[in-house]
């Protein structure tokens, strides 16, 4: 199926306005699933934007057989916030741990890497340097620095499998990651909406059970405190139209934290920290049913 983009794509904000006309959004209040896990389901527990702060995390991490994280694990991508975030995987219990980047993690981003050479170049002109264009979101510049010149980031993720526009299979259930989102801050992983971003949705498979990106599409969890949506538009109808997955994790919004449905998909934004940068937000946990053949127990 192909999936154009919305004439109102470069204003999420209005185009929810039309769109939602023909949408269903269901808000659930989802409380944690207790008790031993049926042979044939998995229990999966969400989490999203740590920013760093997992030690100052207050609330258990449920047990479960996936852990899912999406993205905004550091607060911008520098080494030693990479190994902090691998260690605290390290601890967790869960057999298997999914982890995606988000516009935080300069250093996952492959766009940043010529970053030092150009802006050595450009120093020689006009005095400046690339990270002099983005702002800091309340970091030093010289973090920034260090973050983007950072090689080989990803084997620095050894307690987790990493997915960056790929997937992986689990008990039978085909899950897919993503790190790209609509432009933010001009910080990782970001496209202009529209064609650059559905190039990217467009490779995500159609056979998905559970699909994990960092951006919320349009619609849900993806409402800003300022009235603003965030979201992206296109990303909600390659998913709804075309992927279909059972669930969709995603995080960035922090201030769209919660679950909700449009009658079929659920859609989970997993956002740990609150508005404030405070990790308050508990894990979203669900289990889900695996298809016929396969058990826990495998």
């Amino acid at each position: 199926m192909s999936i154009s983009v919305h004439s109102l794509t470069e204003n999420p904000t209005a185009a929810w306005t039309e769109i939602s006309k023909s949408q269903r959004v269901i808000k659930i209040n989802v409380k944690p699933p207790t008790g031993d896990v049926a042979s044939n389901k998995v229990r999966v527990v969400c989490m999203s934007d740590t920013h760093g702060l997992t030690p100052y995390i207050k609330f258990d991490i449920p047990d479960g057989d996936i852990f899912i994280h999406a993205g905004d694990f550091t607060r911008c991508g520098k080494l030693d916030e990479v190994r902090d975030f691998n260690e605290w995987l390290g601890r967790l219990p869960h057999k298997h741990k999914l982890v995606v980047a988000g516009n935080h993690e300069l250093s996952f981003d492959e766009t940043f890497q010529n970053i030092h050479s150009l802006s050595t170049e450009r120093r020689k002109h006009t005095g400046t340097t690339l990270i002099d264009d983005i702002p800091t979101l309340g970091n030093t510049k010289e973090s920034l620095t260090e973050a983007v010149h950072t090689q080989n980031i990803k084997c620095e993720l050894t307690n987790c499998t990493y997915l960056q526009d790929s997937g992986i299979q689990l008990y039978g259930l085909h899950i897919y990651g993503t790190p790209w989102q609509p432009e933010f801050c001009k910080w990782a992983f970001n496209l202009p909406r529209g064609e650059a971003c559905l190039d990217k949705w467009n490779a995500i498979p159609s056979s998905i059970d559970v699909l994990i990106s960092h951006t919320p599409p349009i619609g849900h969890g993806d409402l800003c405190c300022s009235g603003v949506r965030a979201g992206c538009v296109e990303l909600l109808t390659t998913v709804q139209q075309r992927v279909k997955p059972k669930y969709h994790v995603f995080g960035h919004i922090h201030e769209g934290y919660g679950v909700t449905s449009d009658g079929k998909i659920i859609f989970i934004n997993a956002s740990t920290c609150d508005i404030n940068y405070l990790p308050t937000n508990p894990p979203v946990v669900f289990d889900i049913t695996l298809p016929p053949g396969y058990s826990r127990d495998d």
